[in-house]
């Protein structure tokens, strides 16, 4: 991978790892996107509809459709947010927090299995780089009308 550009390289990795979570959620009628709503919901208070999108980086289009699709599936269930009377809150059920639970046990596996293969040093120095990268593209440091950087 040494001759990829950066951007193919954390592509390429992410595909692998979405299509590895998906082939997993499969097994147990959830998708990776499930998982992930599911992971983001606070399992005791609930979630404020409006709180998830921001959470999870998803525009809100794309994250009624989910949750339209995993109420259906009985996964979670809409409450009149009692701090906001016009808000809701985004609550699991028995169904969603058994969910919830697989979704977290296929991820801290697969964080416990890398971990295994990779030295402290290695894990800190791959943080140090995700983290730069992001701060770059918050900072709007790569595209800029100038250009000097």
């Amino acid at each position: 991978m040494k001759d990829l550009t950066i951007d193919y390289a954390l592509r390429a990795t992410w595909q692998a790892v979405a299509r590895m979570y998906n082939e997993e959620a499969k097994t147990f009628d959830l998708t990776m996107a499930i998982g992930f709503t599911l992971l983001s919901i606070d399992p005791k208070t609930g979630t404020p509809s409006t709180a998830l999108g921001p959470k999870m980086g998803m525009e809100a289009t794309s994250l009624s459709r989910i949750l339209k699709s995993i109420e259906e599936r009985g996964y979670i269930e809409r409450k009149p947010n009692p701090n906001d009377g016009r808000g809701v809150l985004i609550h699991l059920t028995k169904l969603g927090l058994e969910k919830r639970a697989i979704s977290k046990e296929v991820v801290l596996r697969f964080n416990n299995v890398v971990k295994q293969h990779l030295t402290q040093e290695q894990l800190d120095q791959f943080f140090e780089v995700v983290e730069t990268i992001n701060k770059l593209i918050v900072e709007k440091k790569i595209y800029t009308k100038d250009k000097a950087n």
